[in-house]
């Protein structure tokens, strides 16, 4: 490329945001990232913002990448503090670099994408999941990387494979990142390899809209998607979900876990049964109620859940987060930063009882 054709890539970069951005089978509210190289600079998208608003809204953070992959080969705390190598005078916004900088500045290619995908991460929280996935992808240059807490502990497990140079690369319990040195080619990647794996859906019924008004109470109402209910409306995908968490973004904006109603019980019931009032409570049979304070992106991630879900065969082994990574989610200051964010995201119209 010549030299400023960065700028005409650095658009078409936001353009291909905002098209992913608003799949919601790739990305699901602020999740997923992607990014761009230009020399020592990396513009990549500014955690807490929403892929799909790239067109119209300022969202790419340019970071030195030097300093930074400085401090990660040397193990330095400020290796998870990407804002610390913001180039400020670039970047009005103040916005921080994606929680992922670390991954996309370890990556060699020129521009990588982060994503989500739903048909992925049925997959890639499965303790099968490696003869699918060698099946699936042969022909293409990939890496599976286990499960590690997003930012520095999963850019640590991605350089073991540097020397590869993998395009593609499985991220377990978490999604897929795909790279290629132009947007177009990274575009015509992921479109690759989500076609590669597609999972199959179970269908469900549609909720029970008016039953659920029986149950919500005054600090519950229906979710902004129908596809939400189908946790619910399915046997399989039910115990599923209550056994655990299967991905970092459902414990950052639902919580730990996924919580049913027992027989005959309403969402303040559960409540109190637990001591807690849940983002989330899945009453089997008739679909799902969310707190009425529920962030967009909790929403997001309720469909999520039902999207992923639906499409892991039931018996499928599943590997859920431990106790141990549920808390390093929780208490990390970086994920705290994007609630905070998403908090000031006006919430979608929705179903009022």
């Amino acid at each position: 490329m010549k030299p400023l054709d960065w700028r005409t890539e650095l658009q078409a970069l936001r353009d291909f945001s905002a098209l992913i951005g608003a799949d919601s089978l790739l990305t699901q509210a602020a999740g997923g990232n992607t990014s761009l190289k230009d020399g020592d600079t990396l513009w990549i998208k500014a955690s807490g913002t929403w892929l799909a608003h790239a067109r119209e809204r300022d969202i790419m953070v340019p970071v030195r990448m030097a300093p930074l992959l400085d401090a990660v080969a040397n193990a330095q705390p400020e290796a998870e503090q990407a804002q610390l190598f913001t180039l400020s005078d670039q970047s009005p916004s103040g916005l921080r670099p994606s929680i992922e900088t670390t991954v996309h500045a370890l990556m060699p290619q020129r521009v990588v994408a982060h994503v989500h995908c739903v048909d992925t991460i049925a997959l890639a929280v499965r303790e099968d999941a490696m003869p699918i996935l060698q099946d699936r992808l042969r022909g293409l240059n990939w890496a599976y990387v286990p499960y590690r807490r997003p930012g520095l502990p999963l850019a640590l497990g991605i350089a073991e494979h540097r020397q590869r140079r993998p395009d593609v690369i499985v991220l377990g319990n978490h999604g897929l990142v795909v790279a290629a040195e132009t947007v177009a080619d990274t575009a015509a990647l992921l479109s690759r390899v989500k076609r590669l794996l597609t999972q199959d859906a179970r269908l469900a019924p549609a909720g029970d809209a008016e039953a659920l008004s029986k149950l919500a109470g005054d600090n519950y109402w229906l979710p902004a998607s129908d596809v939400a209910h189908a946790v619910a409306m399915d046997a399989a995908s039910a115990a599923m979900a209550v056994g655990g968490s299967l991905y970092p973004d459902h414990v950052i904006f639902l919580g730990v876990g996924s919580v049913a109603a027992g027989v005959g019980e309403t969402a303040d019931d559960v409540a109190v049964r637990l001591g807690t009032a849940p983002v989330e409570i899945l009453f089997p049979g008739k679909g799902v109620l969310m707190r009425r304070d529920a962030t967009p992106a909790a929403d997001a991630m309720a469909r999520c859940l039902a999207d992923v879900i639906a499409r892991v065969p039931e018996g499928a082994p599943l590997r859920y987060l431990t106790n141990e990574e549920n808390l390093e989610l929780t208490n990390w200051d970086a994920e705290k930063y994007r609630q905070k964010l998403d908090a000031m995201v006006p919430s979608a119209t929705r179903g009022i009882f």
